[in-house]
């Protein structure tokens, strides 16, 4: 996998991206990493990648034809045949864990972290694949977007993490939010470590940790509950954690 930012801040993006899984799986050659500026592949003394709005307005707009030749550049770099062009904006799609798992079967993403007012739409019209968004908020560039897909695409990555099964485990991998965890000390102050954990019955610690998960995602995200098909196990799963917080008082209101 290759992954090209394109960023006028390419120090930010090289500093952040050296630290742990990404920077391991850059290390060990499993990913390939290059941030390129704009500003580089201007032709004016100045080095201009903005200029005001047509139509007047606050703000500055990234010039189109320095993008351009970034993208171009980029894509020479890479003999992909599954590439794909990333704009990274508020106004974009979501990114989701089955977004990211599907970005990660492509040979190369490049990713346009944005600056100022906004991109020159015809640059995102004609030459971006898609826009992505990290939410319904705005942050003053695509930088810090852009690091969050390398890093979480990276993941997903064979080779990448120690334990394959650790990528699957995470929230949001199958649709629905993580079980929780724990470790020593077995008891605290804060309590203790649930026993079924402490049994070393597998098929039971498979168990409780399915039902946790779809109790967690029922709790705290409903929402996700809607968009997949339970099986029979985890329906019945689901209804005993719904019991035993019935029981307890504290159901999902």
């Amino acid at each position: 996998m290759r992954f090209d930012v394109v960023s006028l801040f390419p120090e930010m993006v090289m500093n952040a991206a050296g630290y742990g899984v990404t920077g391991k799986a850059i290390e060990n050659g499993l990913v390939d990493l290059a941030v390129w500026n704009p500003r580089d592949f201007t032709h004016d003394r100045h080095k201009t990648v903005d200029d005001r709005p047509y139509g007047g307005g606050p703000g500055m707009v990234m010039k189109y034809q320095p993008l351009l030749d970034v993208v171009d550049a980029a894509k020479l770099h890479a003999h992909s045949v599954r590439r794909r062009v990333i704009c990274l904006s508020p106004q974009g799609k979501l990114i989701s864990q089955q977004l990211l798992q599907e970005a990660s079967t492509s040979e190369q993403l490049i990713l346009i972290a944005g600056r100022y007012e906004g991109i020159d739409e015809r640059f995102i019209a004609e030459v971006c694949d898609e826009e992505w968004s990290l939410g319904d908020y705005v942050i003053s560039g695509g930088e810090l977007a852009a690091l969050i897909v390398v890093d979480a695409v990276t993941r997903l990555i064979p080779g990448v993490l120690g334990d394959e099964e650790s990528a699957k485990q995470d929230s949001h991998y199958d649709g629905l939010l993580d079980c929780p965890h724990y470790t020593r000390p077995e008891q605290s102050d804060l309590g203790n470590v649930p026993g079924v954990l402490m049994g070393g019955n597998h098929a039971a610690i498979k168990h409780w940790r399915m039902k946790q998960s779809l109790g967690r995602t029922w709790l705290r995200r409903p929402d996700l509950l809607e968009k997949i098909q339970l099986t029979a196990e985890q329906q019945a799963l689901l209804s005993e954690f719904k019991t035993e917080v019935d029981k307890l008082g504290c159901g999902n209101e």
